[in-house]
């Protein structure tokens, strides 16, 4: 046990890099379970008094729930260009160690983002109940919300991808200066 630690954590970046997945996906999916039992607590209410609304809550229900998924595209992203899915152990421990910044970062975001949006969702649940014709534009309202969540999900691909690519190296470089 203590071979593999030493070398998932100290010669390579793999353990960090894993739990930087494992953040991204663990705090999203709970945002979003917490997210969707808000949304669906305010829908239940709703729908015990106006059952032929369901149609035009279920998005408003669902949407939450789209950052457990961003949570889990991030996470993938980590394993597969680290080397933890498929592939060679690319990564060194300070590109491991920044990837696991990444993914709780990720995490974070979508874990808040997903509670906001369910709040929003629950306000615009109310409006449907009250105005089944504006259903279409309450939809709005926590996509709002929702833009970023895909901001953080870009940001952390795009810094996986930077950081992972094989000319990146974090080495100090040899800089001499002329007189």
């Amino acid at each position: 046990m203590g071979d593999f630690l030493r070398a998932s954590f100290l010669e390579t970046g793999l353990g960090w890099a894993a739990i930087g997945a494992v953040f991204a996906v663990l705090l999203g999916c709970i945002g979003s379970a917490r997210g969707i039992k808000i949304t669906a607590s305010q829908s239940a209410g709703v729908l015990s008094e106006k059952p032929e609304l369901f149609g035009r809550l279920l998005v408003l229900m669902a949407l939450p729930g789209t950052q457990g998924f961003y949570g889990f595209i991030g996470a993938i992203m980590v394993a597969l260009r680290s080397g933890l899915i498929a592939g060679s152990i690319t990564v060194k421990p300070v590109t491991g160690i920044i990837l696991l910044f990444v993914g709780l970062c990720l995490g974070i975001v979508l874990w808040r983002s997903a509670i906001y949006q369910a709040e929003t969702s629950a306000a615009a649940i109310n409006l449907v109940a009250k105005k089944p014709e504006e259903s279409g534009r309450s939809i709005l309202l926590p996509a709002l919300v929702e833009t970023y969540a895909v901001v953080a999900l870009l940001a952390s691909v795009l810094l996986t991808v930077w950081l992972t690519n094989e000319k990146m190296d974090f080495v100090k470089p040899d800089i001499t200066f002329k007189q």
